[in-house]
């Protein structure tokens, strides 16, 4: 049976990453039977979850999870035609490389969010030292966002620009219930859990609002958490 490491559930969501909850919904369409294991990220690969476990060997990356199913017959575009692919992998990159980082800024950034990220994530670990190493890790998560570029912005700008990327979403949505049709597709199983984890945050941001105000995208999200959102 496959294995899927990953962290712990946090904030309402399967999985505390959305590239876990990514790797929740491959597995889930592509019919195979797995587990989860909590398991710590500093003991991988690229130290980094999700992993997928095949007996011995471990499958780093929610790409590289979806690769390895695809050659096991799984088919997450069946029905497609090229275009919509093309389309497809677009919308998995603003997804990822987008709307990811701006959750990312969410919960780290802001004194408020964080205190309660802290105190969720970092739960497990004595009150007494858990100050010192969730704020280091902070520390590096705001310089990789600057250096990435969102951290250089406000929360009223990234707003901006998220709110782009959101129309985007609704308008290939239209009147379907998936992004390409009436079942979910690779796309979906990458754009929900960006768009469900920054509802997620567990205190208003400008952001997180537009998602949580806006009925088209929470209707979308719970339709998702009804088809794919299950651990076994």
């Amino acid at each position: 049976m496959l294995t899927l490491l990953m962290f712990e559930t946090h904030f309402g969501e399967p999985g505390s990453s959305p590239f876990v909850v990514k790797a929740i919904c491959l597995l889930n369409m592509s019919g195979q039977e797995w587990q989860g294991k909590i398991t710590d990220p500093r003991k991988m690969p690229k130290a980094k979850l999700p992993v997928l476990k095949v007996d011995q060997t471990l499958i780093p990356d929610s790409e590289n999870i979806r690769a390895y199913l695809e050659k096991q017959g799984a088919d997450f575009d069946k029905g497609l035609t090229g275009e919509q692919r093309a389309a497809s992998r677009a919308f998995i990159r603003m997804a990822e490389e987008h709307l990811y980082f701006h959750q990312v800024a969410d919960r780290w950034l802001r004194d408020d969010v964080w205190e309660i990220t802290r105190n969720t994530i970092f739960g497990m670990i004595p009150k007494l030292i858990r100050g010192v190493i969730a704020n280091k890790i902070r520390k590096s998560l705001k310089a990789g966002l600057y250096t990435q570029g969102i951290g250089r912005f406000t929360e009223t700008e990234r707003a901006q620009r998220v709110a782009l990327d959101l129309t985007a979403i609704k308008q290939q949505l239209g009147d379907k219930p998936f992004l390409f049709g009436d079942e979910p597709t690779a796309a979906d199983a990458s754009v929900c859990p960006m768009l469900s984890g920054i509802a997620s945050i567990p205190l208003p941001t400008e952001v997180s609002n537009l998602i949580k105000n806006d009925p088209v995208l929470t209707n979308y999200i719970a339709r998702m958490r009804a088809a794919l959102y299950h651990l076994p």
